[in-house]
């Protein structure tokens, strides 16, 4: 039986952190006095008032969280801060509609990218702010930064946990829980403010900095230029980004590794770290050839072009610095390979994950042994321990329900009126958390013109994609809800 005065009394603690969040947006809002002060300090004691009264008037959970109860709580946490997240949105006169509103919410605290807006200058800097700190904040994860803060969530931790971060290659840094959700935090804060002054010193506002440290150190990808990090015309900010896209798309459990360690053998012995790097490296090199052939770029410029593409889609951030939906069909290709592919598990990115395509891989050639060798008994062995049936099995059910996913949804936007490119190209961008895709939602382009169905079959496929897909999809099947 599922107590929900204990979910309720959860999610009140939750949102009275999540107003105390608002400040920063707040605070932008009160040095600039623009338009959307009014709107964020409205909605930050909206959201305080609903949590007090849910402390107040629901029941403290007395034992642990049992795994239904912590899959229906990240659920709806994730839920509850898109639509509280767009309630600012909503207000300003740049998003049109209440689904523009939401699809910028949920991109932003999932850590998408994409964006409604033809314009994003036009937005109050207030605004401006929240839209890139819901990145940061869904950066590591909403529910993380719960299990870090709320000490109440020592009771149930781990169910939220398994909820959140799924099965697979699940490594905790401590032995308990609510140490793994504050080592995490300490890593992404320390990340942050390194990545901030790095900007700062490559030469951008304190504004451009932060707002952009946000998204890089989330690879989320809005910027406060609508053509985004091109905008800046600088080689030393493009190099400064690629850098930390890179750091923020592997496993912080292997940056924590290297840290205590003091070693940087630490990345190297990870299997996932050695696919995702040679993936980006082997694209990077293509991609350069390429453009030196077909557009005549000199080899630094290729070699820039290519290698900021490469690791803003690999990373799933989505920044751009140059029109790819201009280049050649293979270069597009080999982008839209590397964005499936995505970052590492335990990282901010999306994607399949390395770590899964390894295991699909090895399973794949496993099989072909096994049809040539019928008495021989093969096991999939990384670092020297077996992997588990049970987990490469659970890869390719991932891979499985991506691909229904992918084709389901497609479908429900070519059936509300995009065509079949645009269509294949925005799910896949937004079920991957990349953003931008190709075509009519490419890097020059917006999600503006998506009919409103297509916007809500969008934001669905953003948070399926953030959750891992079971983990939301879970509450649709009717025995999650028996007794």
């Amino acid at each position: 039986m599922i107590r929900y005065s204990a979910l309720g009394f959860i999610s009140g603690q939750f949102l009275l952190v999540f107003a105390l969040s608002m400040l920063l947006p707040i605070g932008v809002g009160v040095v600039y006095q623009d338009t959307g002060l009014p709107v964020l300090a409205a909605t930050a004691l909206g959201v305080a008032v609903a949590g007090f009264l849910l402390v107040r008037f629901c029941t403290r959970p007395l034992t642990d969280l049992n795994l239904r109860e912590g899959i229906l709580l990240v659920v709806l946490l994730w839920v509850g801060v898109m639509v509280i997240g767009s309630i600012p949105f909503a207000f300003d006169p740049a998003f049109e509609t209440y689904a523009d509103a939401l699809f910028e919410s949920t991109s932003g605290f999932t850590t998408t990218g994409a964006t409604v807006l033809p314009d994003v200058e036009v937005l109050p800097p207030s605004i401006q702010m929240w839209r890139h700190f819901s990145h940061w904040l869904g950066g590591v994860g909403i529910i993380l930064l719960a299990i870090a803060i709320l000490p109440l969530l020592g009771i149930g931790s781990m169910a939220l946990y398994k909820a959140q971060s799924g099965n697979i290659k699940s490594e905790r840094i401590k032995p308990r829980i609510i140490e793994t959700a504050r080592t995490l935090w300490r890593l992404y804060v320390a990340a942050t403010l390194v990545c901030y002054i790095a900007l700062r010193l490559a030469g951008m506002n304190w504004f451009d900095a932060i707002c952009h440290t946000f998204s890089t150190l989330a690879t989320g990808g809005f910027s406060t230029m609508t053509a985004s990090v091109g905008a800046f015309e600088s080689p030393l900010v493009e190099y400064v980004i690629v850098i930390f896209m890179v750091a923020a798309s592997l496993n912080f459990t292997v940056h924590y590794r290297a840290a205590h360690e003091r070693s940087p053998f630490a990345y190297l012995r990870d299997i996932e770290f050695q696919v995702y790097m040679a993936s980006i490296a082997i694209v990077t090199f293509l991609i350069t050839v390429n453009l030196m052939h077909e557009k005549a770029y000199g080899f630094e410029l290729a070699f820039r072009r290519s290698l900021f593409q490469v690791v803003s889609l690999g990373s799933t951030t989505g920044f751009a610095t140059e029109n790819y939906d201009l280049w050649a069909p293979f270069p597009q290709m080999l982008l839209l390979f590397i964005g499936c592919l995505g970052g590492n598990t335990g990282s901010t990115a999306g994607g399949i994950k390395s770590f899964r395509v390894y295991l699909i891989l090895s399973s794949l050639k496993r099989e072909f042994r096994k049809i040539v060798e019928r008495r021989g008994v093969f096991a999939i062995r990384i670092r020297g321990e077996v992997v588990q049936d049970v987990q490469v099995q659970s890869a390719l059910n991932l891979f499985a329900l991506v691909m229904l996913t992918l084709v389901i949804a497609a479908a429900l936007l070519a059936a509300s009126g995009l065509d079949f490119y645009t269509s294949i190209s925005a799910s896949t961008a937004c079920m991957f958390s990349v953003g931008p895709g190709f075509g009519s939602v490419g890097p020059a382009e917006n999600y503006g013109h998506v009919p409103d169905l297509g916007k809500f079959v969008l934001s669905f496929c953003m948070l399926a994609g953030r959750l891992e897909f079971f983990t939301l999809l879970l509450i649709f099947n009717p025995a999650f809800w028996r007794k």
